[in-house]
C-alpha cells in the first residue's frame, strides 16, 4: 500500500510541474497573458511541497523515481493537454523510463 501512496504522490507532483512549467510555456512561447505565469508559479511551489510526501529515506532516490513517472506524465500531458498523440517511440521511452524509475523504488535496499 505505502509503495501505491508513493505513485500517488509522484502523479500529483507530475502535474503540478507540468502545469507550472506550461504555464511559462504557454506565455513565453504561445503569446498568453503574462499572469498565467503567477499561477505556473503557484504550481511549482506545490509540485516542490507534493515531492515532499514521498515516503523514502534520501531526496535523491525520490528524484530519480520521480523522473521516470515525470517522463510518462509529460506524454499525457503532450496527448490530454496539447492534443498530439505520442508516437511509438515515445511509448517505448517511456515505458523503459518508468522500468527503471520502479527499479529505483522498489529495488530490495540491504
Amino acid at each position: 500500500m505505502g509503495k501505491l501512496v508513493g505513485l500517488g504522490w509522484f502523479s500529483l507532483a507530475a502535474l503540478f510541474e507540468i502545469a507550472g512549467c506550461f504555464a511559462f510555456w504557454a506565455w513565453l512561447r504561445m503569446g498568453r497573458n503574462a499572469w498565467l505565469a503567477a499561477a505556473g508559479i503557484a504550481s511549482l511551489i506545490l509540485f516542490a511541497l507534493v515531492l515532499t510526501r514521498v515516503d523514502t529515506a534520501y531526496a535523491g532516490r525520490a528524484y530519480a523515481a520521480y523522473g521516470g513517472v515525470y517522463i510518462a506524465a509529460s506524454l499525457a500531458w503532450l496527448w490530454a493537454v496539447e492534443g498530439t498523440r505520442p508516437d511509438r517511440w515515445d511509448t517505448i521511452g517511456a515505458v523503459v523510463c518508468v522500468a527503471g524509475a520502479a527499479l529505483i523504488l522498489l529495488g530490495p535496499r540491504t
